[in-house]
């Protein structure tokens, strides 16, 4: 593929808050995530590695295990994924919603495929000066089981003041309309964040985060699909409102993705539920001195 952007497909960004690329990576590079994925979970321990993650009941809104995943690679199953007595009731392949949330630094396949200089290219495009990654990581969308992804503004998670936030969704399967691609609403992006998910500050309580604000409803024919094919980058403006539905197919639906925000001139919100630690402080994509 040709480096960054050319000036259709950033007029077609800009106008619409989401953009596919297709071949953006490689066939061995897409290979070589999914590899890398499962060789992570042959060598995890769902007895002490888990987590629950869910976009409709949050259940991660009162669990440290979460809250504490942002400098680590943690693991988080499927609502339904456990039995009363804490089993797993399946494969631990097959049960996983996610793994997050420094997989883009800690891990080698996964930092060199986000520090990439095509990533680089594409941020530069974006007049992105001094560019940091932040929550990287792996989403399963299992068959059958892969729940839903409300509808939502990637600013709600990781706001930043003025609100520069761009999220880097590449499919590692065919994402179809069958196992539950992405929906989004064009144009949706000059919409303000109304919503935001913040710590709540109450340590020792089952209320470590919680949501403030409300979302702004769209009507249903006011989404759009966008089937992708496997090694596709999906560019996601920060703003723009985007979703996706449960996999009730026999195929899975896995992705990775991360989040570039703009450090320069621009205020990491400090009550994000993802913050940066002293052992991992936010990890610069480029150096405003140093062309990609």
């Amino acid at each position: 593929m040709a480096a960054g952007l050319t000036k259709e497909q950033l007029e077609k960004f800009e106008k619409d808050g989401l953009l596919v690329i297709e071949d953006f990576l490689r066939p061995e590079e897409v290979d070589g995530i999914k590899s890398e994925i499962t060789q992570i979970v042959e060598n995890m321990d769902p007895k002490t590695d888990r987590g629950v993650f869910s976009t409709t009941d949050c259940q991660q809104a009162s669990d440290r295990y979460f809250l504490d995943s942002g400098d680590k690679i943690r693991f988080f199953f499927e609502v339904d994924a456990f039995d009363e007595a804490g089993d797993l009731q399946m494969d631990k392949h097959k049960s996983l919603n996610k793994i997050g949330h420094a997989l883009h630094w800690i891990n080698p396949v996964f930092r060199k495929v986000s520090f990439s200089q095509k990533v680089q290219y594409i941020s530069r495009c974006l007049k992105l000066r001094d560019p940091a990654i932040v929550q990287g990581m792996y989403i399963f969308k299992q068959p059958g089981i892969g729940g839903e992804v409300t509808p939502h503004q990637d600013g709600t998670f990781l706001y930043n003041e003025p609100l520069r936030l761009f999220g880097f969704w590449f499919p590692i399967d065919d994402a179809t309309l069958e196992n539950g691609c992405l929906w989004y609403v064009p144009g949706s992006h000059v919409t303000p964040i109304t919503r935001r998910f913040l710590r709540t500050g109450r340590v020792g309580t089952n209320k470590l985060l919680e949501f403030k604000g409300e979302d702004k409803v769209f009507p249903d024919d006011a989404w759009v699909a966008a089937p992708v094919k496997k090694g596709s980058l999906v560019l996601i403006h920060g703003q723009v409102v985007h979703k996706s539905e449960k996999n009730l197919s026999e195929n899975s639906r896995h992705a990775y993705t991360f989040h570039v925000i703009e450090m320069e001139g621009s205020h990491y919100a400090s009550k994000n539920w993802l913050q940066p630690t002293k052992e991992m402080p936010l990890p610069k994509l480029y150096s405003p001195s140093r062309k990609a």
